[in-house]
């Protein structure tokens, strides 16, 4: 299949889970009148932060674009950073060998369209003779069972050529989503494959990462003993570490069911509204949980 790849939460080996620290009434109120970040509408100043923790920005989607079928890279026309739209090109397989197989299938169904007219025509001469009792119903019926297997034979050659026309189709793949290209995965002359072989000098079984700028989140490990501050829906402040100055408002959109055992953690997602090009997806943000 040539599958469209899901999205992937990205991993990162050696960063240690970022745990929140908590703040009680007195030090929250000093935080929430000294901080420089503007308060957006659904923050006003009046709300104080019940909670501030540290945690990673990540595209709340992140799409492996992968091919339906093993084949070879002819054409990439996109590069890291760029912006695509839905339904945009952005990769050719080589389809020699599928436009081959659909101008076969198109002969096949030309052959069983003539094999049909034929035996129609059979069939209509047959009946006349056999209504005047020239030829016997036994010929009658001969002729009209092979009309409806040439019929059938039509039918598969039909379907058969729907197929290979698929296949054909296949071979140019075009962006899943409105977004930016994250990662570009494979180059032009390479083979792809939707299924790993295990190793690492095997295909490559993606072409493309695509995320959406204007679709971020926070991720965050919060500590265990922090989690009844935290609740599903609950109305955050996130600052980028790289430009404090800039504050946004955000929801706590997702609790993870079960937690890391090892860590003490609960991972939290929180969803950036009306994110801009000050926020970078892997770079690390604050996060104020404000009061209920």
């Amino acid at each position: 299949m040539a599958t469209l790849g899901t999205g992937v939460h990205p991993v990162r080996p050696g960063r240690q889970g970022i745990h929140a620290h908590g703040q009680g009434p007195e030090t929250n109120a000093a935080a929430a009148t000294t901080t420089t970040n503007p308060a957006p509408a659904a923050a006003s100043s009046a709300s104080h932060a019940v909670l501030t923790v540290s945690g990673y920005i990540i595209n709340h989607e992140r799409i492996e674009v992968s091919p339906r079928f093993m084949g070879l890279v002819q054409w990439i026309g996109v590069s890291k950073g760029d912006t695509v739209t839905n339904g945009q090109v952005i990769v050719r397989l080589d389809d020699a060998e599928y436009r081959a197989q659909l101008h076969a299938a198109e002969a096949r169904v030309a052959s069983a369209r003539a094999n049909l007219a034929r035996g129609e025509v059979d069939y209509q001469r047959i009946l006349s003779l056999a209504t005047n009792h020239i030829e016997t119903r036994a010929a009658e019926d001969d002729a009209r069972l092979l009309v409806e297997a040439n019929r059938a034979t039509l039918a598969e050659a039909e379907a058969n050529r729907e197929l290979y026309q698929t296949y054909l189709e296949w071979c140019t793949i075009r962006s899943p989503i409105d977004g930016v290209v994250l990662e570009k995965l494979t180059r032009a002359g390479e083979m792809v494959t939707p299924q790993s072989f295990g190793g690492t000098g095997g295909p490559s079984t993606a072409l493309l990462s695509v995320g959406n700028p204007r679709d971020l989140q926070v991720e965050i490990d919060l500590n265990e003993a922090d989690l009844a501050k935290v609740s599903l829906g609950q109305r955050c402040r996130v600052s980028p570490e790289a430009y404090p100055e800039h504050g946004y408002a955000g929801t706590v959109a997702e609790i993870a069911p079960e937690a890391s055992r090892q860590k003490g953690t609960l991972q939290i997602k929180v969803q950036i509204n009306d994110p801009d090009k000050y926020l970078t997806p892997e770079l690390s943000a604050k996060v104020e949980f404000l009061a209920k």
